[in-house]
C-alpha cells in the first residue's frame, strides 16, 4: 500500500478508501514478536536441555517456572523453531544378495505352513492353518476353527511324524490297502 501512496502521490486516506481498507488496519504493527521473544528463548533452552521432550512437557515446565504459556502458543513456537521430535526410522538390515533355500528334492524334506482366513455365509470368520509338503504339494493337514491361537498351533503334532514319516500319498495308499 505504501508503494501506491508514493507512486501515485495520493494520501493514505484516499488509498485506503480505494481498496476499502480501514486506516487503522493499514497502520497496525504486530507486537507478537516482542511478546513471544522471551518465551521463544526459554523454550529453546529447555528443548536443548531436554531433547526427548515434546511440546506438552515443555509447556508444563514453562508454566511451573512462572511464564504465562498456553499449550497452543507453545506448540506454534515449538513448530516455528523446528523443535519437533523426529520419528526414529527403523534400521533396515541390508543384504548383499538374496539367499534362497534350495528346492526340496524328495518328499518330506521341507514343509510349509500358512494361515488362511475366509468368511462364511453367516458372516463369521474362519481361520485355517494349512500344512503343505513342498515337494509333492500335498496338504496332509488343515486345522480349521474360528480362532487359532499361537499356543494351540505350537502344540500341534507335526503331520509327517504322525504319518510314520511317510509321504501323504504313500500313507494314504498303505491305509487303503490295509482297509481291504
Amino acid at each position: 500500500m505504501g508503494y501506491v501512496i508514493v507512486e501515485y502521490q495520493i494520501s493514505e486516506r484516499h488509498a485506503c478508501r480505494l481498496v476499502e481498507l480501514a486506516r487503522s488496519t493499514h497502520r497496525y504493527q504486530s507486537r507478537k514478536a516482542d511478546r513471544d521473544a522471551a518465551l521463544r528463548m526459554r523454550l529453546k533452552e529447555l528443548a536443548a536441555k531436554h531433547m526427548r521432550f515434546g511440546y506438552r512437557p515443555l509447556t508444563a515446565m514453562l508454566v511451573r517456572s512462572g511464564m504465562r504459556a498456553n499449550h497452543k502458543r507453545v506448540y506454534r513456537l515449538y513448530r516455528e523453531e523446528g523443535l519437533a521430535m523426529r520419528i526414529r526410522q527403523r534400521r533396515r538390515i541390508r543384504r548383499n544378495g538374496t539367499v534362497t533355500s534350495p528346492a526340496a528334492m524328495k518328499p518330506n524334506q521341507r514343509w510349509s505352513i500358512d494361515f488362511v482366513s475366509d468368511c462364511v455365509s453367516s458372516g463369521n470368520v474362519i481361520r485355517m492353518l494349512t500344512i503343505v509338503d513342498d515337494y509333492t504339494r500335498e496338504c496332509p493337514a488343515i486345522e480349521i476353527d474360528t480362532s487359532l491361537g499361537g499356543l494351540r498351533v505350537r502344540r500341534q503334532e507335526r503331520p509327517h511324524s504322525s504319518l510314520g514319516y511317510l509321504p501323504p500319498s504313500e500313507f494314504a495308499r498303505t491305509r487303503a490297502e490295509s482297509q481291504v
